[in-house]
């Protein structure tokens, strides 16, 4: 069981900013920007590279999620998507997760 598992249950405690049947999204404790929120699957699913078919219209309705969690963050003059798949991809935590990254110019190349 990873920590995202946890959060989803309520065992411990997040800043959760939206909730819906099948997602979650809350506040990075470490955040990367003034705007880091992750977005995740309540579903199990340990990263893109698990996904199945019949997991499409689930990362579908994330990913209107993310959209609409963007405007109501004020995030309209540009944000960021990420998401991390296995230790040289940089996941942290095996649970497949989305992050939000706004509220500043973004550089690039990121890492």
């Amino acid at each position: 069981m990873t920590i995202f598992t946890k959060i989803i249950r309520k065992e411990i405690p997040a800043d959760i900013v939206y909730e819906d049947e099948d997602c979650l999204a809350f506040r990075d404790i470490s955040p990367q920007a003034p705007v880091h929120v992750l977005v995740i699957p309540k579903k199990e699913i340990k990263s893109i590279a698990d996904l199945a078919p019949e997991d499409g219209p689930l990362v579908g309705r994330m990913m209107l999620a993310i959209q609409k969690l963007a405007a109501e963050l004020g995030l309209e003059p540009g944000y960021r998507v990420v998401t991390n798949i296995g230790p040289d991809g940089g996941q942290s935590v095996d649970h497949l997760h989305f992050h939000i990254l706004g509220g500043r110019q973004l550089g690039w190349p990121p890492g």
